[in-house]
């Protein structure tokens, strides 16, 4: 008697890689990916020799907010809360300090900013500080500069920030521009 052996049945693969490639080019293509805007910042002017480089701001002009590694906030070398940082920095941009502002609505502290074209911030933090506190303090310098540029929008244009045109919202950039200047003293540089 003669016996049978059975061949194993066997799956032709040799099509699965196209099949496989093809599905990656089609997720590929068809899929899209986001880009985060990050957190958008005028950047101080460039400097080929930072150690004979300086800005040239007045003091006055400048409001120097520290985080420290203990992540406390210290506004001109004195202790604030998170809650007071948008009041301090909106007193701080709308200052009007030399009266030359026809729009500006402060109360022209002399040792505040001449005009909120002049004003900058100059956040100062340690490597130690948390990056929520950091997030936070920038979120509160963000809410300030949208208080005032909001009021100004309603001021000028009789309009919120949201129903400015691109000539319009330009207007306002121009008027209240967004001067933050930041620093880690612990980098070499």
């Amino acid at each position: 008697m003669k016996t049978f052996r059975r061949q194993p049945v066997s799956v032709n693969t040799g099509s699965m890689a196209d099949i496989a490639f093809l599905l990656l080019i089609f997720f590929l293509v068809s899929t899209t990916i986001s880009a985060e805007k990050g957190i958008l910042r005028q950047l101080p002017p460039y400097c080929e020799d930072p150690k004979t480089c300086e800005l040239d701001i007045k003091d006055r002009n400048l409001l120097e907010i520290s985080l420290n590694y203990k992540d406390e906030i210290l506004i001109s070398n004195s202790s604030v809360k998170l809650n007071d940082v948008p009041k301090i920095v909106k007193s701080f941009i709308d200052n009007n300090g030399l009266s030359q502002c026809d729009y500006c609505q402060g109360k022209q502290f002399p040792k505040y900013s001449e005009h909120p074209k002049k004003a900058v911030i100059f956040l100062n933090f340690d490597s130690l500080t948390s990056y929520k506190a950091y997030i936070e303090v920038q979120d509160q310098i963000a809410k300030a500069y949208n208080a005032i540029r909001q009021a100004y929008a309603i001021n000028r244009f009789n309009k919120s920030l949201g129903q400015l045109d691109k000539a319009e919202m330009q207007v306002i950039t121009q008027n209240y521009p967004i001067r933050v200047y930041e620093v880690n003293p612990n980098t070499s540089q």
